[in-house]
């Protein structure tokens, strides 16, 4: 746990705290107007963040000991660095709670953690039209890289692609 001030906390996600980490994805879908897209639900995140094999893990950001944002995170590997890297699937604050340094806050906690590891990199993407996240990031170091592009195979596509071999 770092407490940020005698009012903001962060800590490591519980089990307990699955139904809110859902919530706050469900807050996250609405802010990029992708409600829609999700398609899991609490019992698959429990799962994922607290069973046999965990592929993810999640930190949440309190205010006066509400969960008012998170950041949800897993480990991959870069060849080229031949070191392990966080990427930061999702982070996430509340629009009421911005600007009071939560963002900041948890992209600062990740950072440590992965310097603390051995970590060669934290990474993670943003989408193109979401300018105040692009200038946040920026504003914190990151650099947005023009050249590479998100590649996925999901649903059918990904069932068809695993039938081919």
């Amino acid at each position: 746990m770092t407490a940020i001030s005698s009012q903001i906390v962060l800590r490591p996600a519980i089990a307990e705290d699955v139904a809110v980490i859902f919530r706050l994805i469900q807050a996250l879908a609405e802010y990029e107007k992708l409600s829609h897209a999700v398609t899991g639900g609490v019992d698959l995140l429990q799962e994922h963040l607290f069973g046999a094999r965990r592929y993810v893990e999640a930190i949440l950001a309190e205010v006066n000991g509400e969960a008012v944002g998170f950041a949800l995170f897993f480990y991959s590997y870069s060849t080229f660095l031949t070191k392990p890297g966080i990427y930061l699937e999702d982070l996430f604050v509340l629009p009421e709670y911005r600007r009071q340094g939560l963002g900041k806050a948890l992209l600062h906690y990740l950072a440590q953690r992965a310097v603390a590891e051995g970590c060669g990199r934290l990474e993670w993407s943003v989408l193109d039209w979401n300018e105040p996240a692009i200038s946040f990031y920026q504003r914190m170091g990151a650099d947005v890289l023009p050249d590479w592009r998100i590649c996925r195979v999901t649903g059918d596509s990904l069932a068809q692609l695993a039938a081919q071999g």
